[in-house]
């Protein structure tokens, strides 16, 4: 079951916290194809947010194709997202890191920081359709991909 929590001073939208922490617990595996989602009801006693949002969240999650609503039953997962279960060892050792991060005084918004940095030098983001260049980013950014000139045509011979 996921437990919602709203953070109101985020800036983020509160639906998009909601749609953001059930696409979580689906990549944790708290989540798994056919578990059913709590009720628009039980989110809002528990997070005291308008019915209207949670099913606007839920609409989202509905048109990615992750949940199916059931008339008169529920609303249902229907596919799962990522492989790495809530209990992975690599979950350990990331607890261990950040417990070592706490201890050596960094607050949440540095440990997200210094998290993101890491992220984006092994995930490097790329825009669509641009070939990915193997290999780790420079400092300025990942190596921009190279474009394959079309291949020329011959032209008719003027004699």
């Amino acid at each position: 079951m996921v437990d919602y929590r709203i953070d109101r001073h985020s800036g983020v939208a509160t639906y998009v916290q909601i749609v953001q922490q059930t696409k979580q617990a689906l990549r944790l595996g708290v989540l798994t194809t056919g578990d059913k989602l709590p009720t628009a009801r039980e989110v809002v006693e528990a997070t005291a947010v308008n019915p209207n949002t949670v099913l606007k969240a839920y609409r989202e999650l509905e048109r990615e194709g992750l949940v199916e609503a059931r008339r008169g039953l529920g609303t249902f997962v229907r596919r799962s997202l990522g492989t790495t279960p809530a209990d992975s060892p690599l979950r350990a050792e990331l607890e261990d890191w950040a417990s070592r991060a706490h201890a050596d005084g960094l607050e949440r918004e540095d440990v997200a920081a210094l998290f993101t940095s890491v992220l984006e030098t092994q995930y490097p983001v790329h825009a669509p359709g641009a070939a990915r260049t193997p290999g780790p980013p420079t400092a300025s950014g990942p190596a921009p991909a190279h474009r394959q000139e079309p291949p020329k045509t011959p032209q008719g011979d003027p004699s």
